[in-house]
């Protein structure tokens, strides 16, 4: 912990490469025997918390979980991560089991976008095309054109023939970045993530005059008075090759505190400061902080909670996430 010296209310978090006992817990050791019996593959976020990241087959952002999910052989998919992560796996593999360790791990940039009203807003707007943002419901996926990460929201708006006029769902901040990198105009969802917003102009650049020499990296999810602070903009997956490549040994990184842990694991030689809000220094996103290592343990052992989806909803929502892995390739 780094010592406070009267710039924040709380002290700085800094996150490192910890001493690697390579010991699990037995809960650990009995998800990973679990996994093997059962064909079970672990999905999880960057954002979920490290005991879970340690025995994940695979982990990363919102798109590569995509692709994952699309291309497992396995015959139970197991979600670490939130609600509707979980409600895409399944649309990607409707004949497969795919679990949730806690179904109210939801989202409140989801709801911030209720079908019903998006479904409204297009009958009254017939010519829109729909892009959306994956961090939306099973529902909202089957009204859009096309989905999009925010690994890939770029290439995804740059290949909307130009004649067409775009709606951006749910995430209007992401949707601000993203015309300003293509320099379309696009009708933007008034929706926002409650945590990434949490992150201030004033807080960034206190923490700036600790480490002036520190790159900043935020997420597109940010406020635009943040991002424009930000030595670089992008997706919790290009935050590590952007940290990777560049010469700094430390970084003040602006997304949810659960991406420390992957860092500090690939990039053991480096050091990341948990981008302080106007509150706190450590900024956790509850939803995504409700599953936990017993939860996963008891989610594999009964194979419940399941996520369930109608033949409909599937069938409407896999097209525009079929069209962005096609887009994305």
């Amino acid at each position: 912990m780094i010592k406070d010296n009267g710039l924040f209310s709380s002290p700085l978090k800094i996150f490192r490469k910890q001493s690697d006992t390579g010991n699990l817990t037995k809960e650990q050791e009995e998800i990973i025997r679990l996994k093997k019996e059962k064909n079970a593959i672990l999905l999880c976020h960057n954002y979920q918390i490290d005991p879970i990241q340690e025995v994940a087959d695979y982990v990363g952002d919102s798109l590569g979980l995509a692709r994952q999910a699309a291309s497992t052989d396995a015959d139970i998919i197991v979600f670490c991560g939130v609600h509707f992560m979980a409600e895409t796996a399944k649309i990607l593999n409707s004949s497969k089991t795919v679990l949730l360790p806690d179904l109210d791990a939801g989202c409140s940039l989801s709801d911030s976008c209720p079908a019903d009203q998006l479904k409204e807003y297009k009958s009254k707007n017939p010519d829109l095309f729909v892009v959306a943002y994956v961090n939306c419901s099973a529902a909202v996926k089957a009204e859009s054109d096309v989905i999009c990460t925010s690994g890939n929201a770029v290439q995804i708006v740059n290949q909307v023939p130009d004649d067409q006029e775009i709606l951006f769902v749910p995430d209007q901040n992401l949707g601000q970045w993203v015309m300003s990198q293509t320099k379309r105009k696009m009708r933007l969802w008034p929706g926002s993530c409650y945590a990434h917003v949490l992150f201030t102009q004033e807080s960034i650049e206190r923490c700036r005059l600790e480490y002036p020499t520190a790159p900043v990296v935020a997420h597109p999810e940010c406020v635009e008075t943040v991002r424009d602070l930000a030595d670089e903009v992008c997706s919790t997956e290009k935050m590590v090759t952007f940290c990777k490549e560049h010469s700094s040994e430390t970084f003040i990184i602006l997304t949810e505190t659960g991406m420390m842990h992957r860092l500090t694991r690939e990039l053991p030689e480096k050091s990341f400061i948990a981008g302080p809000t106007g509150n706190c220094s450590c900024n956790d996103c509850r939803y995504m902080k409700m599953n936990t290592v017993t939860k996963l343990l008891n989610c594999l052992k009964t194979e419940s909670p399941e996520i369930d989806l109608t033949n409909d909803l599937i069938k409407n929502s896999k097209r525009p996430i079929q069209r962005m892995l096609d887009w994305s390739q």
